[in-house]
């Protein structure tokens, strides 16, 4: 596994519309980890990539009607078969994490690098996902040296807005050797 320009040369690659450049003199310094499943708690569906690539029919699903027009994105999926979906550049920045604060800078997705893991906070992560995660994360700190140790996940960096990837997100899974 490389990073090449900024994406994942072993991940399938959807780029979306839904980014922007990262503002000049900051250096990508974090990762977030989130969890989604559209609808919710239902997995393996193309929903997903529909959300994050601003293609979401509203039609297809009530829950849709409340979501299908934000513009959001992240730069990495990891699906719960492990199979990794990138949609933006991680030179660039995403719109994954919204109103956000990590030891006291705001605006996370400034310099973070987001990733979704296919999940729901009532549900345990496969272990997969867990192996594929670690491996990104440990590639990701190589690449960008300034990540170092900043790790988060959507509820800490939002606590009280967010609450994913829930109490089923093993943390020490991606830092024990397995």
């Amino acid at each position: 596994m490389q990073i090449k320009a900024g994406w994942l040369d072993e991940a399938r690659q959807v780029p979306t519309k839904n980014f922007n450049q990262r503002p000049k003199g900051f250096d990508i310094s974090l990762i977030v980890i989130h969890c989604i499943s559209l609808p919710p708690d239902v997995f393996n569906t193309p929903y997903v990539d529909d959300l994050f690539t601003f293609t979401l029919d509203k039609n297809k699903h009530p829950y849709f009607e409340n979501i299908y027009n934000l513009e959001l994105s992240t730069h990495l999926f990891i699906k719960r078969d492990g199979l990794i979906t990138q949609y933006v550049s991680f030179l660039d920045r995403a719109y994954h994490a919204g109103v956000s604060n990590y030891q006291g800078r705001e605006r996370c997705n400034d310099f973070s690098i987001g990733i979704e893991l296919e999940g729901s906070v009532t549900q345990a992560y496969t272990d997969i996902q867990y192996h594929k995660l670690k491996a990104v994360i440990e590639l990701l700190q190589k690449t960008y040296i300034d990540i170092k140790d900043n790790i988060a996940t959507h509820s800490q960096i939002a606590p009280g807005r967010k609450n994913d990837p829930g109490p089923y997100f093993d943390f020490n899974r991606i830092f024990n050797k397995e």
